[in-house]
């Protein structure tokens, strides 16, 4: 049996464009490819590296963003969890049912720092 956790930051239900700045992520539980829970949840305040430890915590195995800095990237790939840069801006459940399905629509990485 397949379970991944996918989160992504939020803006308005929406995948948010910048990751650090998000008030809201969305995870979705998956299991054999099919959404099995879905919850949203507060970030701890944006400092360096705060977000990216949360993420950690709760256990997430795919993010999904719009733009996100490097050293976010670094330590979320340093815990194994894979990161999609660059995903087109849609509702949250569209994009985990894109993702399930392997049909994400990606541009460019929105952050540059």
């Amino acid at each position: 049996m397949s379970k991944k956790k996918l989160a992504m930051p939020l803006e308005n239900g929406y995948l948010a464009q910048h990751f650090g700045h998000s008030r809201e992520f969305a995870f979705f539980e998956i299991e054999d490819n099919k959404i099995v829970k879905e919850y949203r949840q507060e970030p701890p305040p944006h400092a360096e590296g705060t977000i990216p430890r949360w993420l950690v915590q709760n256990q997430a195995t795919d993010i999904l963003v719009g733009g996100i800095g490097p050293k976010a990237i670094e330590i979320l790939y340093n815990q194994g969890i894979n990161v999609y840069v660059g995903v087109a801006v849609d509702e949250a459940v569209n994009l985990a049912l894109d993702f399930i399905n392997g049909d994400l629509k990606f541009g460019q990485n929105y952050c540059h720092h």
